[in-house]
């Protein structure tokens, strides 16, 4: 297997789950998150010859999710009135009351983080898929004056 197709698995096996929550807090409808989860994949293999290991696998892969999103915000019009409080919600799973609770309190979060500026919407998602204040600045192109 070529190295192009083992760091791709890996990156699928290893970083899928985050950044297709990442993904999700930039749209606002299922069909949206899938539409951009294709270009984030696709981007990622047109880039991985590109990949030195100057930076962590990690990292490559949220760079590639970060610059994706920030392409899809940027390719959307702008928006009018209270459109941004009707997002899709989607119940795929029926079940007890608990899980049903748990399933909203997500999407009520979700929605919070959708309303937060860019920047912090971008630092939190990250953050919260566990990569570090370096990794984040890192993905995100901010020089730390502090590191260095």
């Amino acid at each position: 297997m070529e190295l192009r197709d083992q760091l791709f698995q890996q990156a699928i096996a290893e970083y899928a789950e985050g950044v297709s929550r990442v993904a999700r807090s930039y749209v606002r409808s299922g069909a949206e998150h899938e539409d951009l989860l294709q270009e984030i994949w696709l981007g990622l293999w047109r880039a991985l010859p590109s990949f030195r290991g100057d930076a962590s696998l990690k990292t490559f892969v949220y760079r590639i999710t970060h610059n994706r999103c920030v392409t899809e915000i940027s390719r959307r019009k702008p928006q009018h009135g209270g459109e941004d409080l009707l997002l899709e919600l989607e119940d795929t799973c029926p079940g007890p009351a608990e899980q049903l609770a748990a399933e909203r309190k997500s999407e009520r979060l979700l929605s919070a983080v959708q309303q937060l500026p860019l920047g912090l919407r971008q630092t939190l998602t990250l953050r919260l898929e566990g990569l570090s204040y370096a990794e984040i600045s890192e993905v995100l192109g901010i020089i730390n004056s502090a590191i260095l």
